[in-house]
C-alpha cells in the first residue's frame, strides 16, 4: 500500500471513521462507519490508496466488534464519487495499474461477502466507486435529496472497474444495467435522481432527507430484524440477457464505432456476469481495468475529465473578475429561433428582465409566445414551480423600439450573419444604451473588429459565440476585438459564468475555434467527394474516431447554407486552405437540406436530386486516404491557430472540441489522437503535447 500511496502524492484522503452505536430493537450494536475527506460538498469524498486503507481500518474495527449490522454513509450532501484520478498520469507500470484494481475490489467485497448483514446509507451523490461501494452492500437506502446516482466511467472511456459491471446486472437485471453503465455514461453523461434510481432497483428504499439517516437506521433494524421484505427481482439469464447484450453493442458501436476499447471491454465484462461468480467476475474486471490504465484513451479521457473540471473553470487569460459591471437588465435583438433560446437561457439563469426587439410586432409576438411555451414546458418536467413560472414570464417583454434597451447593461444581437446588417443594428443601438452597456455579439464566424469599428465606443463590443442548441451545449467562446478592453471582457466572463457556461477566450480570427476547424474538416470530406470518392465512402471514413456524427449529418444539423456562409468567410481570409465547392454551391442555391434520404425500403441512400446535381470527377479516394487527408488538414490549421494566438494553448483547442462539439473524451480533443496517430509530428514536425500529458508516460 505504501508504494501504491506514493503515485498519489497530492491524495486528499477520504478518512472511514467507525463508531459503535445502540440502537432501540437492535440486539447488538450498529456499526456506522462515515467516510469523509474533511472538505464541504463541494469537495467530494474519492477513494485513492489512502482513502481505500482508511476504509479497511475502518472494517476491521467493524467487524472485529461483531455487531448486529455494519453500515456505510457519507458526509453532508456527499456518499462517495469515485476513486481519485489525480495519481493516475503518474502511473507507468502495469503491475501499480494492477494494484489499484485489485484493491479497491479487495476492500470493497468485504462487504459483499459478510455474515454480518451490511447496509449503505446513501445521504448524498453517489457515482463511479461510491456507486460500487453502495451495490458492495447487501441492502441500500437513499436519501430524496441525494442528487447525483450514475456510473459515468464510459463517457471517460472507462469502465466501472470495483464491482460494478457484474453487481448491477445482478442486481436489477441486464437491460437496466445497460442502460446505467453504457447508454446513459455515453449520452453526455446523463444522470439518475435517487426516485428513478429506487425504481430501477439500485436502492432499496428512498427515504426523506431531513431524517435520513435515522429512518435509515430504523428501516435497517426492521431488515435485520426480519419485520422488513427487501424483494429483489428474477434475473433472466437467458435470451433476457442476450437481447441485453445485443442492445449494448449496438449503443457502442453507434456512439464509439470501436474507437474507445474500455467501453467495448464493459459489454464483455456485463456478458461475463450472467454466471454471476463474483470470483471469474472481479478478476476479469481486475485484468481489464489495470489494461484500461495504462491506454493512451484513458489518459486522454482523464486529460479531457481534466480541461472541463479545471480549465473550463479559470479561463486562460481572462481579466480581473473585479473589473466586471453588474448587469441588471438584457436586451436580445432579434426574435428568431436563437434569440428566443438565448433570452430563455438569460432569463432562467440571471433571473433579471429581458426584452427583445424586431422589426415588427407579429415577429415579437411569436419570440415571446416561444420563450413563454419553452418556460411551460419546463414547468411540466417539474422543473420550475408555478411561482417560478410566473415570474420568468413576467420578466420577459418585446419592443418595437429599441429605446427599450436604455437601460439594459448586456446587449446581444442575434440577427442575419451578415456585416452590415449587424454593423446597423450596433449603431442603432449606440443611439440608445448608456456608454457602459456592453454590445455582444452571438456572429458565429464575423470580425468583432470590423463589426464595431464605426461606433463611438468600440472598446464595449465583444464576441459571445453560442453553441446550437444553447441550453445543452456548455461551450462560450467569448470574443475579444481589437479595441475590446478589460471591463467588457470581465463582464462576458461574469456573465458567461452565470449562465453556466465554460468560457474561452478566443482571439478575433474568422469563425473562432470551433467553426474553423469544423469547417476546414468538412470542406476536405467535401472535396473528396467533389473528386469522386462516393458519399457513403467519404461520410463514414472518420468512424474510427468515434465522433458524435458524420460530416454529412453534421452538414444538415448546421444547415448548408450556414456552412456554406462560413465556408465563404474563411474563404475570403485563407484561401489557399479553405476552398469553395461549386456542388457545394448547387446544392444550397437548391436549398437542400440533407444529402441522405430512405428508400422504400428504409436503407439510408444518396437523396438523388444531391446525385443528379453533384458534378463528381473521377479521382475517388479511400476511405484511409479521406481520413488521412481531413485529419493532416487538422493538424495543420490547429498549428496554425496556435501560432497566430487564436487561444493560449493546445489546451484550449481541445476543450472547445469537446464543449462545443461533443468530441469524445477519449480523444482528448482532438491533438492528444493526433498526437498519439503521428499525426501531428508528421504535418507540423512536432507534436502539441508532451508525452504524458494525455498519453502513458514513456
Amino acid at each position: 500500500m505504501t508504494e501504491f500511496a506514493a503515485l498519489f502524492p497530492d491524495e486528499v484522503v477520504t478518512k472511514a471513521h467507525t463508531r459503535l452505536v445502540d440502537v432501540p430493537g437492535l440486539s447488538g450494536k450498529l456499526a456506522l462507519i462515515t467516510i469523509d475527506n474533511g472538505h464541504d460538498h463541494t469537495r467530494p469524498s474519492t477513494f485513492g490508496p489512502g482513502g481505500l486503507e482508511s476504509l479497511n481500518a475502518a472494517l476491521d474495527e467493524a467487524f472485529a466488534a461483531e455487531p448486529a449490522a455494519i453500515a456505510v454513509t457519507g458526509k453532508p450532501f456527499i456518499f462517495a464519487v469515485g476513486a481519485d484520478l489525480s495519481g493516475i498520469g503518474r502511473i507507468t507500470e502495469r503491475e501499480h495499474a494492477h494494484l489499484i484494481a485489485k484493491t479497491g475490489h479487495d476492500v470493497f467485497r468485504r462487504l459483499t461477502e459478510s455474515k454480518i448483514p451490511t447496509f449503505a446509507f446513501v445521504n448524498g451523490a453517489a457515482l463511479g466507486g461510491g456507486l460500487e461501494l453502495a451495490l458492495s452492500c447487501h441492502y441500500r437506502t437513499v436519501s430524496k435529496s441525494a442528487g447525483m446516482v450514475a456510473f459515468p466511467e464510459c463517457f471517460l472511456g472507462l469502465f466501472p472497474g470495483w464491482g460494478g459491471t457484474q453487481l448491477l446486472p445482478n442486481l436489477i437485471g441486464p437491460d437496466a444495467a445497460v442502460t446505467v453503465i453504457i447508454e446513459n455514461a455515453l449520452s453526455q453523461n446523463r444522470m439518475l435522481n435517487p426516485k428513478k434510481a429506487q425504481a430501477l432497483g439500485i436502492f432499496d428504499e428512498l427515504l426523506d432527507s431531513p431524517d435520513f439517516l435515522e429512518e435509515s437506521i430504523r428501516w435497517a433494524v426492521r431488515v435485520v430484524n426480519g419485520e422488513q421484505t427487501v424483494s429483489r427481482p428474477e434475473i433472466d439469464r437467458g435470451k433476457g440477457w442476450d437481447d441485453a447484450v445485443a442492445r449494448a453493442k449496438g449503443i457502442v458501436e453507434s456512439r464509439t464505432h470501436g474507437a474507445s476499447p474500455a467501453v467495448t471491454k464493459a459489454v464483455e465484462l456485463i456478458e461475463l456476469a450472467r454466471g454471476n461468480d463474483l470470483d471469474a467476475g472481479y478478476a476479469a474486471e481486475t485484468e481489464a481495468l489495470a489494461d484500461a490504465l495504462m491506454s493512451d484513451e484513458l489518459r486522454s479521457g482523464l486529460y479531457s475529465f481534466d480541461l472541463t473540471q479545471k480549465r473550463a473553470k479559470r479561463p486562460a487569460g481572462a481579466p480581473d473578475k473585479s473589473l466586471a459591471r453588474e448587469v441588471k437588465k438584457v436586451g436580445v435583438v432579434g426574435a428568431g429561433l436563437m434569440a428566443g433560446q438565448l433570452a430563455l437561457l438569460f432569463v432562467r439563469r440571471l433571473e433579471v428582465p429581458v426584452v427583445i426587439t424586431d422589426i415588427d410586432q407579429e415577429r415579437i409576438d411569436r419570440g415571446v409566445a416561444y420563450i413563454h411555451g419553452e418556460i411551460d414546458k419546463l414547468a411540466a418536467k417539474g422543473r420550475l414551480s408555478p411561482d417560478a413560472v410566473n415570474k420568468l414570464k413576467a420578466l420577459v417583454t418585446g419592443s418595437l423600439d429599441k429605446a427599450a434597451f436604455a437601460d439594459a447593461d448586456f446587449v446581444i444581437e442575434a440577427v442575419f450573419e451578415e456585416m452590415s446588417v449587424k454593423q446597423q443594428v450596433f449603431a442603432e443601438l449606440e443611439e440608445h444604451v448608456s456608454a457602459e452597456a456592453i454590445l455582444a455579439t452571438n456572429t458565429s464566424s464575423l470580425s468583432i473588429t470590423e463589426m464595431a469599428s464605426k461606433l463611438q465606443h468600440p472598446e464595449r463590443v465583444v464576441g459571445f459565440h453560442f453553441f446550437n442548441p444553447v441550453a445543452v451545449l456548455p461551450l462560450l467562446e467569448v470574443v475579444r476585438g481589437d479595441k475590446t478592453d478589460d471591463a467588457a471582457l470581465a463582464t462576458a466572463f461574469k456573465v458567461g459564468k452565470q449562465l453556466k457556461k465554460s468560457c474561452v477566450l478566443v482571439k478575433d480570427a474568422p469563425a473562432f475555434v470551433v467553426n474553423r476547424l469544423l469547417t476546414r474538416f468538412m470542406g476536405e470530406v467535401i472535396a473528396t467527394v467533389d473528386e469522386g470518392t462516393p458519399f457513403e465512402v467519404a461520410d463514414n471514413a472518420l468512424e474510427p474516431l468515434g465522433l458524435p456524427m458524420t460530416p454529412m449529418v453534421l452538414l444538415q444539423l448546421v444547415g448548408p447554407a450556414v456552412a456554406q456562409h462560413v465556408n465563404e468567410t474563411m474563404h475570403a481570409a485563407y484561401p489557399d486552405r479553405f476552398g469553395i465547392s461549386a456542388n457545394m454551391q448547387r446544392f444550397v442555391e437548391a436549398r437542400k437540406t440533407a444529402v441522405w434520404t430512405t428508400d422504400d425500403s428504409g436503407k439510408q441512400v444518396v437523396d438523388p436530386e444531391v446525385a443528379a446535381l453533384w458534378e463528381q470527377g473521377d479521382e475517388p479516394s479511400t476511405a484511409e486516404q479521406v481520413r488521412e487527408r481531413a485529419l493532416n488538414a487538422l493538424a495543420e490549421e490547429i498549428r496554425i491557430m496556435l501560432d497566430e494566438g487564436v487561444v493560449a494553448e493546445a489546451q484550449d483547442i481541445d476543450l472547445c472540441m469537446i464543449l462545443g462539439a461533443g468530441w469524445p473524451f477519449w480523444l482528448g480533443g482532438i491533438t492528444p489522437y493526433l498526437d498519439r496517430a503521428g499525426i501531428s509530428e508528421k504535418v507540423n514536425g512536432k507534436r502539441f503535447l508532451d508525452p504524458g500529458v494525455a498519453s502513458v508516460p514513456a
